[in-house]
């Protein structure tokens, strides 16, 4: 395999929960906890460098300084309709953090991402923001979406996916390098529709029960 720049998440338990979200048995109630699942278990390890600063608190034994998130602002942005499905994960981890949303659909004949819906907070430039979405296919959908948010004037951005193909994840690289990829799994295979194989099948369906 080409080397590819991507954190590729190893942990036993969200190894098991992408097993069982794959398996074309599990149902949509089942699938929809899974990709919550897996939303607050990744954002262990997406967050594991943001700033902290000092606080002087009191225990019930006295004072002492601890540390706690610094001011940066958190910005959780799903593309829409699959994102939604890691955003109540990830935000039970995060509580503090507020929630755009951008509507990119792929086009079936051209496979290129066109966007419907665009909705950021008035400081989105200020934040540290994740997009959400739990396949990394062709990367046109994530690469749109980070185009949209750097005119914006967004500096840091991290893509969180739970399934991505190699191709999506070169897009990404080489079209914007400086942003990080996160991703549980990588599949080598897009078939002629820009579905990844073996992969779990149209992520939004099987969360929202709409086929």
């Amino acid at each position: 395999m080409e080397q590819l720049k991507a954190f590729i998440f190893d942990h036993p338990l969200i190894q098991h929960k992408v097993t069982k979200l794959r398996d074309e048995t599990t149902d949509t109630k089942n699938f929809r906890e899974l990709v919550e699942e897996l939303g607050m278990l990744m954002a262990y390890e997406v967050t594991r460098d943001l700033p902290l600063k000092e606080v002087e608190i009191t225990t019930p034994m006295g004072p002492t300084v601890g540390k706690m998130l610094g001011d940066k602002k958190i910005t959780l942005v799903p593309v829409l309709r699959a994102g939604l499905g890691m955003v109540s994960g990830m935000q039970s981890i995060m509580p503090q953090a507020r929630v755009g949303h951008i509507g990119v659909y792929r086009d079936p004949d051209t496979l290129e991402p066109v966007e419907y819906y665009f909705k950021m907070p008035s400081d989105v430039a200020d934040s540290e923001v994740f997009i959400l979405d739990p396949m990394l296919a062709t990367g046109g959908s994530a690469a749109a979406a980070i185009t949209l948010l750097k005119r914006r004037g967004v500096k840091h951005i991290r893509v969180v996916c739970v399934i991505a193909a190699e191709y999506g994840v070169k897009r990404l690289n080489e079209e914007h390098p400086d942003v990080e990829v996160f991703c549980a799994t990588v599949d080598e295979v897009l078939n002629d529709h820009g579905y990844i194989v073996p992969g779990l099948g149209d992520a939004g369906d099987r969360l929202f029960g709409t086929k």
